[in-house]
């Protein structure tokens, strides 16, 4: 059996960065330690920091309850009103957020300052958005379609904005269809590089393969899409966390396989699903 592992699959450079600075932490920072809400969407993950004393803050409410210790900012942000609680805490604070996601930030900031306003193309429940959402001071809206863009109000100069890990070629269809609406607009094409080549290569894959895997986080944004993608491709595509969630079932007869993993899959799972694959 041929199988192809997307040369991009796994942690991408703003996980790869939060992760590596939570372990720096355990190694070396005084305790006790705490991420503000999962530190990537990732159950392994957030499962191997638990078992080494990380804990999870999830509100503010929470963070008041704490005395002593050090807070780590996950990797997609916060609001600056939570930025600003954060760093009032008394507590030491070690800022994890994706240098990309920081430049949202700023532009959605200046964008709000100027009178602009704002739309950022994404998934309003997602951690990511809510906290670029939080960095607007005057009018913001958040759509994840062309249809949710027919029921913007009457806006007057407008800033837009993408989550980083949203589809390129949806971010393309909403824009197109916003210029059609005659707005003076200023589009940020802010979806991450590795976002785009993941999508771009993955898609290349799922065109030429029988079977595809991908791997990631059930709770995942970016595997959510790398699976709608690959699936559009290629019907025998398949959803996994874990070489647990595998089956040989899925590979009756079949030549060619390929997988992909989303920005918060350690490569060690990804090597795993590797190996039984070839060994199938």
């Amino acid at each position: 059996m041929e199988v192809e592992v997307a040369k991009s699959a796994g942690f991408c450079f703003g996980v790869k960065r939060a992760v590596s600075c939570v372990y720096d932490e355990i190694r070396s920072g005084p305790g006790p330690i705490y991420t503000y809400g999962p530190i990537i969407h990732n159950e392994q993950v957030t499962a191997d920091l638990s078992s080494k004393g990380i804990r999870i803050i999830e509100s503010l409410d929470e963070l008041d309850a704490v005395r002593e210790g050090t807070v780590i900012i996950r990797s997609h942000g916060v609001s600056k009103a939570e930025l600003e609680r954060i760093k009032s805490s008394g507590l030491r604070v070690v800022d994890a957020t994706c240098p990309f996601v920081k430049r949202i930030h700023r532009i959605v900031e200046d964008a709000s300052a100027e009178g602009r306003d704002v739309i950022i193309v994404g998934n309003p429940d997602h951690p990511e958005v809510r906290a670029i959402k939080g960095w607007c001071s005057g009018r913001c809206f958040v759509i994840k379609n062309t249809a949710e863009s027919e029921q913007l109000p009457v806006l007057g100069k407008v800033t837009v904005v993408s989550q980083t890990t949203f589809n390129h070629i949806n971010f393309q269809e909403i824009v197109d269809k916003l210029v059609k609406m005659d707005y003076d607009m200023n589009v940020v094409n802010t979806i991450c590089n590795a976002t785009q080549e993941r999508q771009s290569e993955a898609v290349d894959i799922a065109r030429r393969v029988e079977t595809m895997i991908v791997i990631g986080g059930k709770h995942s944004s970016n595997t959510q899409k790398l699976y709608e993608l690959c699936k559009h491709e290629c019907s025998h595509t398949y959803y996994v966390q874990t070489l647990d969630d595998l089956t040989s079932q899925w590979f009756p007869h079949v030549s060619s396989v390929g997988i992909t993993a989303g920005a918060s899959t350690p490569n060690k799972i990804i090597e795993e699903v590797h190996t039984y694959v070839r060994s199938i």
